[in-house]
């Protein structure tokens, strides 16, 4: 029990270990919709390696012969809030409950980690499967713990989105952040806008080395299949339309978003603060209103990113007045409004979000009684090199060692910010020399899982603790088949 990312509240090893057999049986209880669901995704995952049955059967139902794993909903035990869990052990019988089914499904993430690394084979291994005895009770520091993955740089199909959903969950991250527009790529089918994607959606940075690579878009049905998968590993998509600046795939599809009304060629590049919608025409809300109206009916979680991050195309008092507007734009959709940390400019409803990057403007915003996100650049932008030999990344917000990511305070972070104010942490990949999953994995593991520990672990964890625990993980990345750098920071076992 001592290997486990992130790190639990509480811990108490006991003798003994359970085996998990070829008889073993999951009981749901109650075996609703959900909690069956939550059931089927752990037995599935648990299937491969094993070779085992597995089968998931109501706790109600005729008696259970063999070894059982318990999954059951405590409606009592409201202090484990809406994602927390307690996993109890012992030689004969595995429990796991919670207050709500979002704990189930983390407590799972933890058994996985419990058994031995080859159970994230795809194909079956010997074992066998021991769980050590103990108790765990376990709850979140923060109720926002996310990755925004960027599309717009360069595209990632579905099946990437879903890998991405799948490592991020394993770690119990909650939240997906797609930046789906930016001045190289428009990556979101409007159906009242269909050149958006058509003519936007079409081109991507050119890479290094001069190659020009394929844009690509999500159909609004591409885009369900991503928020229902999500959804079922407690997930939420929160989708970002940069504004008013990063626009100009759109300013390239539709002409009359610009000033002067003249298109404006496909960007390749990765230079950033030269585009803007045309702040004083009408026709550019009317666009903003169908854009997020669609995006809204299509994502059910309760929040909309507008970006407004290096506008500076963009005078102040145009750019406030902008925010303002399209923010009012987000609530009448009834969604959450979520920003850069810039829109700490404009006037803000206390249901706002701002995220940090770099100091500026979060503060303000906090003052308005918004809740602040921290994405720190020096810390967490992921698409940071590791160091000078990474042949991946840029550098502009330095370099990003393993350590450097982890081994910091999130409610020391920002003067001004209380812990109050803060509703999570959330890690930025950005995509501007990345072209595969490949490319993917290689940055965000082994950083990804200490920004996790940071969103979900009590204040007192420390580098040297958590370094052995990750050195853990390597053997189980390699089993996931995940493409991880590996650092010298850490001794991989």
């Amino acid at each position: 029990m001592n290997q486990l990312i992130p790190l639990p509240t509480s811990v108490q090893p006991a003798d003994g270990v359970f085996l998990l057999t070829a008889d073993t049986t999951i009981a749901a209880n109650p075996a609703t919709a959900e909690v069956t669901a939550i059931a089927e995704l752990l037995a599935a995952h648990l299937r491969p390696a094993t070779g085992y049955p597995l089968p998931v059967r109501p706790a109600d139902g005729p008696p259970i012969s063999g070894r059982l794993f318990s999954l059951a909903l405590d409606p009592a035990d409201s202090s484990l809030g809406d994602e927390g869990y307690t996993l109890h052990i012992t030689p004969d019988t595995v429990r796991l409950t919670a207050h709500q089914p979002a704990g189930l499904f983390y407590g799972g993430q933890t058994l996985r980690q419990l058994l031995p690394p080859a159970i994230e084979s795809a194909t079956p291994q010997p074992g066998p499967w021991p769980l050590p005895a103990g108790m765990i009770r376990d709850t979140p520091r923060f109720v926002w713990r996310g990755l925004m993955l960027d599309v717009a740089r360069h595209f990632f199909g579905v099946a990437d989105v879903k890998r991405v959903i799948d490592l991020a969950a394993a770690y119990k991250l909650n939240r997906l952040h797609l930046h789906l527009a930016d001045d190289q790529g428009w990556r979101i089918e409007i159906k009242s806008w269909p050149e958006l994607a058509r003519v936007g959606g079409q081109t991507a940075v050119t890479t290094a080395d001069g190659r020009a690579w394929p844009g690509g878009y999500y159909t609004q049905a591409d885009y369900a299949e991503i928020v229902a998968y999500a959804a079922a590993r407690y997930v939420t998509v929160v989708p970002e339309i940069d504004m008013p600046g990063h626009t100009n795939a759109a300013l390239a599809a539709y002409a009359e978003l610009n000033a002067d009304d003249q298109p404006r060629p496909p960007y390749t590049g990765i230079e950033v603060g030269f585009s803007s919608l045309a702040i004083d025409k009408e026709i550019t809300y009317r666009f903003i209103d169908d854009v997020i109206g669609e995006l809204a009916a299509l994502t059910p979680g309760d929040y909309l990113h507008i970006g407004g991050d290096e506008a500076l195309a963009t005078d102040k008092a145009d750019y406030v007045r902008f925010i303002e507007r399209v923010a009012a734009i987000v609530a009448g959709h009834g969604k959450r409004v979520v920003g850069w940390e810039e829109i700490g400019q404009a006037h803000l409803s206390p249901t706002a979000v701002a995220q940090h990057w770099a100091p500026g403007h979060a503060a303000a915003a906090a003052a308005q009684g918004a809740k602040v996100i921290l994405s720190p650049a020096p810390r967490v932008y992921l698409d940071m090199k590791y160091d000078e030999a990474t042949p991946l990344g840029l550098v502009w917000a330095g370099k990003i060692s393993v350590r450097t990511a982890y081994d910091w305070q999130p409610e020391t972070q920002l003067p001004g910010v209380s812990e109050d104010s803060l509703l999570g942490v959330e890690a930025a990949l950005w995509a501007e020399t990345l072209t595969t999953i490949d490319d993917v994995e290689f940055m965000l593991f082994p950083r990804l899982p200490g920004v996790a520990e940071l969103g979900w672990s009590a204040a007192g964890r420390d580098w040297e603790g958590y370094r052995p625990r990750l050195a853990a993980h390597g053997a189980r990345w390699e089993a996931m088949g995940v493409n991880f750098h590996r650092t010298e920071e850490v001794d991989w076992e």
